[in-house]
């Protein structure tokens, strides 16, 4: 048997090996196929459009399966498009395990990546990284910084607050948060108004132009880790999901599970923030998505997830550089089309409850 809440928070008991788990594998299946016809659309659309013969002729010359040559479609394809795709499969999908993982540990459909103050911090980061003038490399590195350090803060405030449990933590980190984003205020109007602010306006909106092969080469290790440990740590999730009662009773430490699940969705959202900027609604859309597809048990759940955040990424990022001439920043086209998604499935969640 196995384990998961139900619409109105109870746990119910689903059966293992039925027709529930083959529904699932097919769900997995057209997510993968969906994923795999994202990606093409991607490397066909944009600016400068290709025929899909053009991009694949371009791998079939890679792979030494064709003798003909289009240098033209090899450079866009290999050296403008594929970098930035790689980069939004490895950022929708660490996006949208993160949420769903804040979610079972909070047991609250609400809850998204910047509830801790994971977004503040980063952006406080990155901010404070680009008045001071550091590289692009330096940006990255205190986006990433400044997330864990909010999220700390958030956790070490939580422990100063009496009572302790969920709710606790939910305090702690909207306090740190609140910090944080004070934070980022300060070094904003600090900031020089004809360079460096209009520089942090951009990063805050979210881009995956500055994604090349060099950034891929380090942080898509990372990444591919944190997004695969928090996948099969869906089992913990759907007894923590239960309960704290509950899940003692299943022989699980809350006091050691809940923070180290923290700590892992905080890592793979920091990298993401620092990889692409802030991008909104992917953590929190998702999960929803995939819970509507093959129900509240995280170990169906979290590979559609998965698969769901780095096909929508991919399709947000192809929309940003594909609706106007100019590019249309990431988190823009993420909070838009996120935040009208998000409508229709509260619509259909509210029609399932009643």
């Amino acid at each position: 048997m196995a384990y998961a809440r139900g619409t109105a928070g109870s746990a119910v008991v689903l059966p293992r090996g039925s027709a529930i788990s083959d529904r699932s594998a097919l769900i997995r299946f057209a997510a993968l196929a969906g994923v795999v016809l994202s990606v093409l659309c991607a490397l066909c659309l944009g600016r400068f459009p290709l025929s899909p013969g053009r991009v694949l002729g371009v791998f079939g010359s890679l792979l030494h399966l064709s003798s003909a040559s289009d240098p033209v479609a090899q450079v866009v394809v290999m050296q403008a498009r594929l970098p930035r795709i790689l980069a939004a499969l490895l950022v929708g999908s660490a996006l949208s395990c993160g949420g769903a993982t804040y979610q079972a540990v909070f047991r609250n459909p609400l809850v998204s990546p910047d509830l801790l103050g994971v977004l503040s911090g980063a952006a406080f980061g990155a901010a404070l990284s680009i008045v001071s003038g550091g590289s692009a490399v330096v940006v990255q590195m205190g986006a990433f910084g400044g997330g864990l350090l909010a999220v700390g803060t958030g956790l070490l405030i939580s422990r100063t607050l009496p009572g302790g449990g969920i709710l606790t933590l939910l305090l702690g980190g909207l306090i740190g948060n609140a910090i944080f984003t004070a934070l980022l205020s300060l070094v904003k109007y600090l900031a020089d108004p004809m360079d460096q602010l209009p520089a942090i306006v951009n990063w805050l909106l979210g881009s995956l132009a500055p994604s090349g092969w060099q950034e891929l080469a380090w942080m898509s290790g990372p990444l591919i880790i944190l997004t695969v440990a928090l996948v099969l740590c869906a089992p913990v999730l759907d007894v923590l999901s239960l309960g704290d009662d509950e899940a003692r009773s299943l022989g699980v430490s809350v006091r050691v599970m809940r923070p180290a699940l923290i700590v892992l969705a905080t890592l793979a959202c920091a990298m993401t923030i620092s990889m692409a900027g802030i991008i909104g609604w992917i953590g929190l859309l998702v999960p929803h998505v995939a819970r509507l597809l093959v129900g509240a048990e995280h170990r169906g759940m979290m590979p559609v997830t998965a698969l769901l955040g780095a096909g929508g990424l991919v399709l947000a990022d192809t929309c940003a550089r594909s609706l106007t001439t100019g590019e249309v920043p990431l988190g823009i086209v993420t909070q838009l089309f996120g935040a009208l998604a998000f409508v229709l499935v509260l619509r259909r969640l509210r029609r399932g409850v009643e």
